[in-house]
């Protein structure tokens, strides 16, 4: 089984390559998420820890379940 901070690492890293995929900026997913752009930045970078709330309003402003990207980190 992997460490949490492994699976955080490959979430965090699924959000950026999705964020990317779909062409958003920080301000776009920010915008949908309800977060301000300056913390998904943060997150993206590993520079934060987000809390499950965040993660989950990241994921639907990502249009992908956040059980996927858990699952795929495992």
């Amino acid at each position: 089984m992997k460490s949490v901070k492994t699976v955080e690492q490959a979430v965090i890293t699924a959000f950026a390559k999705r964020r990317k995929e779909l062409g958003y900026s920080y301000e776009k997913i920010g915008e949908l998420s309800g977060l301000h752009r300056t913390s998904i930045s943060l997150i993206e970078r590993g520079k934060i820890q987000p809390t499950l709330v965040a993660c989950l309003k990241i994921a639907e402003a990502l249009e992908v379940k956040l059980e996927d990207l858990i699952r795929k980190g495992r």
